[in-house]
């Protein structure tokens, strides 16, 4: 399935959800389906946890104390 179609039932799915349920459905169905990406993307092997955890590295900052 192309990105194009999962992108047009996403927003079909937002707009039945802001339609029929109000702004909170949309909300809810909007960050559900974030949650569900993200889930998507550590099962296919994309993402690790450690990705959301490590520190930035600030080399210009290091670059600035010398």
């Amino acid at each position: 399935m192309s990105m194009a179609v999962v992108g047009l039932l996403a927003g079909m799915a937002l707009g039945f959800a802001g339609y029929f349920g109000g702004f909170g459905a949309f909300v809810l169905v909007a960050a559900l389906g974030a949650i569900g990406f993200v889930a998507g993307r550590f099962l296919d092997g994309d993402l690790e946890p450690g990705d959301f955890f490590r520190s930035r590295t600030r080399g210009s900052d290091r670059d600035r104390r010398r």
